[in-house]
């Protein structure tokens, strides 16, 4: 996605946008991706909650899934939110597989079901891989009355999934915030004002709801995204992590122009998921520098 924005309105874009000049100096080629700049804070965030999004790597996965999931655990990552199924794997072998890289599946994304029986095997997989969290990824139209009722499915589902011991979550993109459904309400006022904020968590993608921001003519994008996750009844206990290029385009972590900690300062997660969906070099490139990225990160 792209605004159309030019390398030589830098300053003034990144001021438009909330993002300071340590952002404008990180959106350079010449800094290390991985090197935050100096932070008089002293907390960083736990390992053991830092995570990567499998669709960041899809690419190497099509190719040879072992290597690559041996790789992320090389890399460092404890953990993983499953996307695009199992690989030819049942839930119990994925399981296995995983444990002998000392890697976790936590979290997975997937769809809505159309039954009982449906629910039940997603349940099932995601108690088999010894999951925390399931996350509904992505839902799109322009019909209130469609939105409205995948808020009651989600429910149904949630339900089931707290009756089971898991957590159940939506995902944001930006059209959740800039669709006018009707009187100027989006599919994000349905969401938030449907779900039960008892049953349903959020998994809030920083570079779409920043995106969104930007939709929506703020001002100030990363405030934005901060009255996201402050006014939202449902608690945020996700982040997906994915840095943002001035001119809109997805970056890898700590090459583009997003302030995380300004984020971060405010609102604690217990998963902190690296993801680029166009990684600037290779996937496990955009991987690793991920990962770096977060482990040295001060707030």
């Amino acid at each position: 996605m792209c605004y159309g924005y030019g390398p030589s309105r830098r300053s003034l874009l990144a001021a438009g946008l909330g993002l300071g000049a340590a952002a404008v100096a990180a959106a350079s080629p010449a800094v290390a991706a991985a090197t935050p700049p100096h932070h008089s804070g002293k907390e960083r965030i736990p390992r053991d909650q830092i995570s990567i999004q499998l669709w960041t790597v899809r690419d190497d996965l099509a190719k040879n899934y072992d290597a690559t999931l041996a790789y992320l655990a090389q890399t460092g990552y404890p953990k993983v939110e499953i996307a695009l199924g199992y690989f030819g794997r049942t839930a119990r072998q994925l399981r296995a597989f995983l444990d002998g890289l000392g890697i976790r599946a936590s979290s997975s994304h997937d769809g809505l079901t159309a039954d009982q029986a449906g629910l039940d095997t997603k349940i099932d997989n995601a108690l088999t891989l010894g999951q925390s969290f399931m996350v509904v990824p992505y839902l799109n139209s322009t019909s209130l009355d469609e939105w409205k009722a995948w808020a009651e499915r989600m429910n149904v589902e949630a339900r089931a999934a707290r009756s089971a011991g898991l957590r159940y979550g939506y995902h944001n993109h930006a059209h959740e915030f800039t669709t006018d459904l009707g009187g100027g309400r989006t599919p994000w006022d349905v969401l938030t004002s449907e779900l039960d904020p008892h049953l349903v968590h959020l998994e809030i993608d920083i570079y779409w709801a920043v995106t969104g921001g930007v939709g929506r003519g703020a001002a100030d994008p990363v405030r934005f995204a901060l009255d996201v996750i402050r006014r939202a009844p449902q608690r945020v206990l996700q982040f997906h992590v994915k840095d943002r290029h001035l001119d809109g385009d997805m970056a890898d972590l700590g090459t583009g122009t997003i302030d995380f900690r300004r984020i971060f300062d405010k609102h604690r997660v217990k998963e902190y998921i690296v993801e680029n969906d166009t990684p600037d070099v290779t996937p496990r490139q955009t991987a690793e520098v991920g990962y770096r990225y977060l482990r040295k990160l001060k707030f």
